[in-house]
């Protein structure tokens, strides 16, 4: 079996320093006018960002799956994504998105709120179904406040600029986004990783992970932050990137044991490098205007979530 926590690390490695010499204009090191201005200031704050994302998406992916024990479950269930999206839009919306602090932190509000609401709905023994459900519930509340702010926006301004970070990317992100992300997403991993071994005892069924030790109370409120922390700041700083949490456990999942606490590291890491090749694809792809990081994992994710659901089906049916 291979060791995938070394071999994606290795490869994350490898991946970063490539990651700052590409772009529209490639950089060499050595006779590029001001390339260390550029590779401090705008290139690797943006590399850092997407390991950032990256992995706390493929982390909350992997606690998702084994929470839920559905290998079609997404971060974006739980809600806490829409609820940040909520939030961002709520900045843009009232004129507080010029500045570089006030969008993470409504975005960060709006996955906060959606979390509160979802322990407030699911209850302290609720079980998974309900669970599920109060998740879908906010996430469509949120998505509909936010089509809602969207066709009120003040301005064709406003609208525009909604819309677009909807799309999610790293464009134009520095050193303060880093410093908001990237401790939330590792605080956030460390819960999910701390919640592995209920996880684990989970997949035996509700009944036997009770009878083992497993306190649904205590499960849920370390995955609520979990997924919170790591998902709401990934949204806050990025904007909407959908399928990663989707695609990456089950790539992750065939190197390890398939337990859920052995694929919540490693997804993260293979997250982190799969954002990190994405948005480095969008910034070499000769395009007139770059392609939207959001954009171009829809459209490796689609397909993918098309082939799981084929392949699901014709399981089934053996």
């Amino acid at each position: 079996m291979t060791r995938p926590v070394p071999f994606f690390t290795l490869l994350l490695i490898l991946a970063v320093p490539l990651s700052l010499l590409a772009g529209r204009v490639w950089l060499d090191p050595w006779e590029t006018p001001n390339a260390v201005v550029i590779l401090a200031e705008l290139r690797l704050p943006r590399a850092l960002l997407a390991v950032a994302v990256g992995a706390g998406l493929g982390a909350a992916g992997a606690a998702m799956q084994g929470y839920l024990r559905n290998p079609l479950a997404d971060p974006g269930l739980f809600g806490v994504a829409p609820g940040a999206a909520l939030g961002a839009v709520a900045s843009f919306w009232f004129g507080y998105a010029a500045s570089a602090w006030l969008l993470p932190l409504f975005a960060l509000a709006g996955a906060g709120g959606a979390m509160a609401l979802l322990a407030l709905i699911a209850g302290r023994s609720a079980g998974i179904a309900l669970f599920t459900l109060a998740g879908m519930m906010i996430a469509s509340l949120a998505g509909a406040l936010t089509s809602l702010a969207i066709s009120l926006a003040p301005n064709a301004f406003a609208m525009s600029e909604i819309v677009t970070w909807l799309m999610g990317a790293l464009t134009d992100r520095g050193w303060a986004e880093v410093q908001l992300a990237a401790p939330l997403t590792l605080a956030g991993i460390v819960l999910l990783r701390l919640a592995g071994p209920e996880l684990d005892a989970l997949t035996l069924g509700e009944a036997a992970a009770r009878s083992l030790g497993v306190s649904p109370a205590r499960l849920q409120a370390l995955l609520i932050l979990g997924v919170g922390l790591t998902v709401g700041s990934g949204v806050a700083v990025a904007g909407i990137v959908g399928f990663v949490g989707l695609i990456v456990p089950h790539l992750v999942r065939p190197l390890t044991d398939r337990r859920p606490s052995s694929l919540i590291v490693p997804s993260a890491l293979a997250g982190a490098l799969l954002v990190l090749v994405a948005d480095c694809v969008c910034r070499v792809l000769p395009l007139v205007t770059e392609l939207r990081l959001g954009i171009a994992l829809s459209l490796i994710g689609a397909p993918f979530f098309l082939w799981l659901l084929l392949r699901m089906r014709r399981e089934a049916l053996l």
